[in-house]
């Protein structure tokens, strides 16, 4: 039975070795309402208790002092169960301390207590996130309200083995910025290790299977068999098998795609291999057409040769022919010969005469030539000479420069033998390094400091300038103060920051709307009289009194959605209002308004734009609500309740008059308000805390702003300073550079000057080389211009030597043209005998030359044949030639023709269509099947690889998987066999290894078979049940140090609730037949750690959290349990160990109640 103990702070090492003894929680200023008991205070009474649960007082003997007192036991925390847990301004805890037991914690406490919030405590104290929870998305929503950071510590047991103490984690919360900072053992840490720690510890928090929170409970009831499948092998099963499970999933996909390559393949060759079966005969006869094609394509080649062979034959005709026609015609001059004699001797005669004539005119032509070209070489050789002139001028005159440069270059070598004669200066370069080097530094050194400076002065001008725009503020602040429409916008912005901005951000932009939009009453309206001040405003409602008016339907609908979707402005009052103060006439005139005691209409005593007016005259009814100075006297208010008037205020009241004409005249009823104190529309003076505030924030501003410019104005002068040193270090910088290069310059001169003195020497040789070469060369031109002088004088007398042949050649000439004037006479005369002859001869000679012509054509066909016949056999294939050679040695052309024309008709014959394409196609085809039978072969042997990989992973796998999961069942079963029911686990397997599943089986009737869990078939209550016997049926498989279940119980009957929890006691804590306790029921008290003689063993299971709002009434309990309460509400106290606890449990035995534990 349970017992209760006033709660104090253990040790760790307490905490590891003993439980049971104290309480697991408590907690201080909480902010829930307290729970009073029936007498008004928050101590129960007798009776109470009994209310509490509901179900009555029990026995004396339940209440037994050896039953409710603790026990110690030896149980322990397993590594990486949690110790203890504390929160600070977490959600709805200010603070709180959890001592959880090392077997089954079940927390308990009304809805609304706090007890989910220990769930979300351990996921965020663990490292892992709010998506795990279900809740708020971000971590700062779990920031109590009002404060600005929360705090966890959680403290789990250690592995003895790596641990010398057990690790603690600090998890910091920030609102701000909504970030988590963590820490081990108190050095800072990150999210990152901290979730390898806990992994260390095998806990899995994204497990549904190890965590399942209260908003994550209907996601764990709806996970998929597969998802199921998967979150149980990584609760129960090593790392190995998850792995070997994707790795199967990956070669399943794998061979999936090489099946469906070699289903594609496959298909793709048997369409090929129909189609070539189909088409093989079309294909022959096109192939035999294209052997037809190829034969006319030969025999169209082969046209040459016949056309050549009898080009031959003509060609040896006409031979034949010339020669009998030559024959002919020597014949027929042998018989004309004796008469031809003496022309042919005067014809010789003639024909030598023009012979000697044409020679002798060729000697004048050549003598005249020679003369000529003499000439020419007199004319060349006098231009030589003056170019030898010219030559030998300029020689001389360079030869007056070479001996100038020859002097130049002695007095060189002169100078230059003198200064090395001479002691070089010393020069030490890496001083002047140095010093260089060291201004360097300075320089940036000073450079550095100048940038900080500039940062500085940037910095401090941010500032400035934000304190400027501080001052204007306020001064704008102060100024609108000071004025009516300012103290009035500052009432806007006091009743309505929202309504405030919106009228700021109107004002800045009214040129974007179609018609001016006016702003709320309390800003666009004023008083008329202030006497009626308080009757006025008395008429308005908050929302009225904040209300923007738009003239049109589109700067409506402009401005509402600038207003809400731009400038996200929630408290927002908007109304179109086109109509005019005319549209709301007054129910009775104003004269008339004396007899019923009003002075005038609300409408009169305020003012403002006629839109808003009308506005108000619509909502508030300005137009016909009466106004009167006085109370309202018993006669007026009888005229006035029978009259039109239905609203009127006075000095101290508001009417309003509600008719139900429905019911009869007399049905009405009078709303009566006291009037309210004007705070809109007041005249009051200026608030001075206000005014003062905003003078002391000018002043203070204006101070600081005084001391930036001091600021500032030392770092400028700072800057200055620096820029002045920095210049004259570059100027020595300059300086040194200067002094060093000249001193270098002049160094490296003097070592330079040995290589000067040589080059001057090579320059003085060379100098004096070209004055001998000079020289030589006058000498040169001198002897080719007594050359020329001599060729000149053998040249002119050439030349007259040549003038004298050229005369005799002349006279020569004279005496041939005549002797041949005379023979072309003779000649003539003897031709003019001798016609008839001379007629036959020619035309035998025609008869010659037309064989000859005829010849020369057979010749040229034959040619151009045979030029066609190489080229056709230049380029011929082996089965061209041999087409050519197998034709008859006697074939005509035409009988070629005639076979062309023979093979064409063939062809015709035949199908036409695009042979060639169809061919190429087909053996196209036919690659591409023997491709597809290669790639088929190389796919199938893939396959069968992937399989053997399966094969062979599946061996592994499969086996300890069936192991494990019959484990489970056997589990499940025995729960399920516990409260009457039956239930297996197995794996529904399923071709793909990613369809794999678990599948659980129950039944919770005799008559029933075992049916497939899910929501079709089973209520709730028995999947929960289900549910929850299958995370216990992990326990003794389980690799997680702890395990939460948030409310699984709900849903439950009775009957289920109560065989669950036994079981559960009995796995958590180790005993299959625990203590129990009769009738005991909790109510509010600290903390009971039930304890039992009959405790089977010790040790038990996993650390478990089972959180549930209520129990049932008699109920098992075991040694080892523990029964954290949450207790909060407005009247607990500061401190925590203010709570007597152990006192409650006094108090419980004494009313004979159930006991109460409390825990916050």
């Amino acid at each position: 039975m349970p017992s209760a103990v006033t709660p104090q702070r253990r040790s760790r090492e307490t905490s590891s070795d003993e439980e049971g003894t104290e309480s697991s929680a408590t907690a201080s200023s909480a902010a829930k309402r307290a729970r009073l008991n029936l007498n008004g205070d928050a101590a129960p009474t007798s009776s109470d208790l009994a209310l509490l649960n509901g179900y009555g007082s029990v026995g004396d003997d339940l209440l037994q002092e050896d039953v409710l007192r603790s026990r110690g036991t030896k149980a322990k925390h397993q590594p990486g169960s949690i110790v203890r847990v504390k929160l600070a301004n977490f959600v709805t805890y200010t603070s709180v301390e959890f001592l959880p037991g090392p077997s089954l914690n079940m927390v308990i406490g009304p809805n609304g207590t706090g007890k989910s919030t220990l769930v979300c405590a351990i996921c965020l104290g663990l490292g892992w996130g709010p998506q795990h929870l279900g809740r708020a998305k971000d971590v700062s929503e779990f920031v109590k309200h009002g404060e600005q950071e929360a705090h966890i510590e959680i403290e789990l047991a250690g592995d003895p083995k790596r641990h010398r103490r057990n690790p603690v984690i600090k998890c910091n919360i920030k609102r701000e910025n909504n970030k988590s900072t963590f820490s081990v053992d108190g050095k800072p840490s990150n999210k990152k290790a901290v979730i390898e720690l806990c992994k260390s510890f095998t806990i899995q928090i994204d497990n549904l299977c190890q965590f399942l929170p209260q908003d994550k409970v209907v996601e764990f009831a709806a996970m998929t068999p597969v998802e199921l499948l998967r979150s149980t092998q990584r609760a129960v099963a090593p790392q190995e098998m998850l792995d070997m499970h994707d790795e199967l999933k990956e070669h399943r996909k794998q061979q999936k795609e090489v099946e469906v390559k070699v289903q594609g393949d496959q298909s793709a060759l048997e369409s090929l291999e129909n189609w070539q079966r189909t088409h093989a005969d079309d294909v022959q006869r096109m192939r035999d057409r294209e052997v037809i094609k190829q034969r006319v394509r030969n025999l169209e080649t082969a046209r040459p040769f016949p056309k050549y062979r009898e080009a031959r034959d003509a060609h040896t005709t006409a031979k034949t022919k010339k020669k009998q026609a030559n024959d002919e015609l020597e014949a027929l001059k042998r018989d004309v010969e004796p008469s031809l004699e003496a022309v042919n001797a005067k014809q010789v005669y003639q024909q030598e005469v023009e012979t000697a004539t044409s020679a002798r005119r060729k000697a004048v032509h050549d003598a005249e030539k020679a003369a000529d070209s003499i000439d020419r070489k007199l004319k060349t050789l006098h231009d030589r000479k003056g170019e030898l002139e010219a030559e030998s001028e300029a020689e001389k005159n360079g030869g007056k420069e070479s001996r100038k440069e020859v002097a130049r270059l002695e007095q060189n070598i002169a100078r230059l033998k003198k200064q090395i004669e001479e002691q070089p200066p010393d020069l030490d370069i890496s001083g002047y390094n140095e010093q260089i080097r060291e201004k360097q530094r300075g320089l940036d050194d000073a450079s550095r400091r100048v940038q900080d400076l500039k940062r500085k002065q940037e910095d401090l001008g941010y500032r400035g300038k934000d304190k400027n725009q501080r001052v204007q503020q306020a001064r704008q602040d102060l100024a609108n103060l000071e004025s009516q429409a300012g103290q009035q916008e500052a009432k806007l912005k006091a009743s309505s920051i929202d309504t405030f901005r919106a009228w700021d951000w109107i004002k800045q932009h009214q040129d974007e709307f179609e018609q001016h939009v006016y702003g709320p009453p309390i800003v666009e309206c004023s008083i008329t009289d202030l006497r009626y001040v308080d009757q006025i405003e008395t008429l308005f409602q908050r929302g009225q009194m904040l209300t923007i008016t738009c003239q049109t339907k589109n700067d409506f609908k402009k401005l509402g959605n600038i207003l809400h979707d731009q400038l996200h402005l929630a408290e927002i009052n908007m109304q179109h209002m086109n109509g005019t103060l005319d549209s709301f006439p007054p129910p009775v005139d104003r004269d008339q308004l004396g007899r019923f005691g009003l002075t005038g209409w609300a409408l009169d005593y305020i003012s403002g734009p006629e839109p808003v007016m009308a506005m108000l005259c619509a909502n508030v009814r300005l137009n016909s609500t009466g106004v009167g100075d006085r109370d309202t006297s018993a006669e007026h208010f009888d005229l006035l309740q029978n009259g039109p008037i239905e609203n009127w205020v006075t000095k101290r009241s508001s009417y309003k008059i509600t008719r139900r004409r429905e019911y009869g005249p007399s049905a009405m009823s009078t709303n009566v308000r006291d009037v309210r104190k004007a705070q809109i529309w007041t005249n009051q003076p200026v608030d001075m805390t206000a005014k003062r505030d905003l003078q002391e924030n000018i002043e203070g501003w204006n101070s600081e702003l005084v001391e930036l410019k001091k600021e500032l104005d030392q770092i400028q002068a700072e800057i200055e300073q620096i820029r002045d040193t920095f210049r004259d270090n570059q100027e020595e910088i300059k300086r040194l550079q200067a002094v060093k290069a000249g001193k270098q310059k002049a160094l490296a001169e003097i070592k330079a000057l040995p290589v000067k003195l040589s080059d001057q020497e090579e320059r003085l040789a060379a100098a004096q080389r070209s004055i001998a070469d000079m020289r030589h060369r006058l000498q040169i031109i001198a002897d080719k211009q007594d050359a020329v002088t001599h060729e000149r004088a053998q040249a002119a007398i050439d030349y007259s030597l040549a003038v004298e042949s050229l005369q005799t050649r002349h006279a020569e000439l004279y005496e041939a043209e005549i002797a041949l004037i005379e023979a072309d006479s003779d000649l003539a005369y003897l031709i003019e005998k001798n016609t008839s002859v001379k007629d036959l001869l020619q035309a035998k000679r025609t008869e010659v030359d037309q064989c000859a012509t005829e010849l020369g054509h057979c010749r040229e066909v034959a040619t151009g044949l045979w030029r066609q016949i190489q080229q056709i056999m230049v380029d011929w294939s082996e089965e061209l030639q041999t087409f050519v050679e197998d034709l008859p040695q006697n074939q005509t052309s035409g009988e070629l023709e005639a076979e062309v024309e023979s093979e064409r008709a063939r062809l015709d014959l035949t199908h036409e269509g695009n042979d060639r394409g169809v061919i190429q196609q087909f053996e196209a085809r036919e690659q591409k099947i023997q491709k597809l039978r290669g790639d088929l072969e190389g796919l199938r042997e893939e396959l069968t690889e992937a399989e053997e990989r399966i094969a062979g992973v599946r061996e592994r796998w499969e086996p300890e998987l069936d192991r494990l999961v019959g484990m489970i069942s056997r589990s499940f079963g025995e729960n399920m066999k516990e409260i009457g029911c039956a239930g297996e686990v197995g794996v529904a397997k399923e071709e793909d290894f990613e369809d794999w599943s678990i599948k659980i089986l129950v039944k919770f009737r005799e008559s029933e078979p075992l049916t497939p869990l899910d929501s079709h078939r089973q209520s709730g209550g028995e999947r929960a049940v289900s549910t929850i016997f299958y995370l216990m049926s992990l326990q003794s498989l389980t690799r997680s140090p702890f395990r939460v279940v948030d409310e699984i119980n709900q849903g439950m009957d009775p009957r289920n609730e109560r065989l669950v929890h036994r079981r559960m006691v009995g796995i958590a804590c180790g005993s299959d037949s625990p203590t129990t306790a009769v009738n005991q029921t909790l109510t509010s008290f600290d903390s009971v750690t039930v304890t039992g003689d009959d405790y089977a063993r010790v040790g038990g299971g996993s650390q478990y959290f089972l959180i549930t709002p209520k129990l049932l009434p008699s109920l098992t309990y075991a040694r080892g349990m523990r029964v954290l309460c949450i207790a909060s509400g407005e009247h607990m106290p500061e401190k925590a160990d203010k709570v007597d606890f152990g006192r409650c449990v006094d108090l419980a035995r004494g009313l004979r109640g159930a006991t109460t534990v409390a825990v916050r």
